[in-house]
């Protein structure tokens, strides 16, 4: 029996977790966190009976079925429990970070599907998880998928190929980008996702957090990590070997099958999810990136060749400006002006977790600060 804390329950990938736990006797939640549905958490508590839930948004209500509650931001760290064989990190944003730590410092294998710590403190996390010889297990598609394709290894290759979708703005022009809406930008063609994440993919922002990630799991100079648009997004990603052949790992768009794979490799268990029907799927298309029309992508790899904190600057700047965003305050194509602003202004700091919490919090400061310039 493998007991899983999941940390970020109520959200996409926290539900579906709980939906391949379902589908699988061998595994057992024993602690469950959300961040302010608390109605959802009290019925996922009551399904599955872990020994600890947490609250972490505000709000408080009273035990469902005996397990210890906690209430508060800080106290997700209390869902990392001693009993814990893994340490599913599905919630996003930069406070996933100290969840990870705090589950690496307990030798807890980490099932990581928040981006933003690897973004932002990825030299941290990867030499503790070297330390401690803790595994880290990548959940994203993308890195899931290469994972897969070098038989869950992390080496060995000549070259990782990252796909795009595109997003729903990948047809569109310069000047009709400036003008779209919210509700344009959370039209994700292939995928359902939250609502950060699904505007990122749509300035590809997500795809230069996810080039991040790639550098800091597998260990890859970016000149080894290559980005191609497939708008089917039936090829999550796809591995070049020493002799030049390539490996994909291919599926209909799901999350389902890597969360699956986290937590039962190196075993490959039945899933409900439907086998692809090459012949009625016809082309597989693939594109080069347009760094012009997406400059949110370059903004992400400067922010890592620039080094130290101020990838936790650029995350930081862009989930204000994103938020800004989707409450109609700036236009789709700033998202990108106030990030690399608050990037020109960041000053460094050496990134240890003090330095990143003082980073993250003076880079929303800034960011705020831009926004409300843009807007005047």
């Amino acid at each position: 029996m493998k007991k899983i804390a999941l940390i970020g329950s109520t959200g996409s990938v926290g539900r579906q977790v709980l939906e391949v736990v379902r589908n699988n006797s061998g595994f057992r939640i024993v602690s469950l966190t959300a961040h302010v549905n608390a109605g959802l958490l009290k019925k996922q508590i009551a399904e599955f009976n872990p020994q600890v839930a947490c609250l972490t948004g505000g709000g408080s209500f009273s035990p469902v079925s005996g397990e210890k509650l906690y209430f508060g931001e800080n106290f997700a760290l209390e869902a990392v429990t001693d009993d814990a064989d893994v340490v599913f990190v599905a919630v996003t944003g930069f406070a996933g970070l100290k969840v990870v730590l705090r589950a690496i410092e307990k030798g807890k294998t980490v099932a990581l599907a928040n981006k933003e710590a690897l973004v932002c403190g990825g030299e941290l996390v990867m030499n503790l998880a070297a330390a401690k010889g803790v595994e880290i297990i990548p959940v994203d598609s993308e890195h899931s998928a290469l994972w897969q394709a070098l038989n869950f290894r992390k080496s060995g290759y000549k070259k990782l190929i990252l796909t795009a979708s595109g997003g729903p703005f990948r047809t569109a022009n310069l000047r009709e980008m400036r003008h779209f809406s919210a509700k344009d930008a959370l039209k994700h063609p292939n995928w359902k996702m939250g609502r950060k994440i699904t505007v990122d993919c749509a300035t590809m922002l997500n795809k230069g957090f996810e080039v991040i990630e790639a550098h800091r799991l597998f260990n890859a100079p970016t000149d080894k990590i290559e980005v191609v648009v497939h708008p089917q997004s039936i090829i999550h990603s796809m591995v070049e070997f020493e002799d030049n052949s390539i490996i994909a790992q291919m599926s209909y768009p799901n999350m389902a099958q890597p969360i699956q794979t986290a937590l039962t490799y190196p075993e490959k268990l039945p899933t409900p999810l439907p086998s692809l029907d090459l012949i009625k799927l016809g082309k597989l298309e693939f594109f080069p990136l347009d760094h012009k029309k997406f400059p949110c992508f370059d903004i992400a790899l400067n922010s890592l060749k620039s080094g130290d904190n101020f990838p936790c600057a650029m995350n930081a700047a862009s989930e204000v400006a994103v938020n800004a965003f989707l409450g109609g305050k700036i236009a789709f194509t700033s998202i990108a002006e106030v990030i690399a602003e608050v990037l020109s202004e960041t000053e460094r700091i050496f990134p240890d977790l003090e330095g990143l919490e003082h980073t993250d919090a003076v880079s929303r400061v800034r960011a705020a600060e831009v926004i409300k310039k843009f807007s005047e």
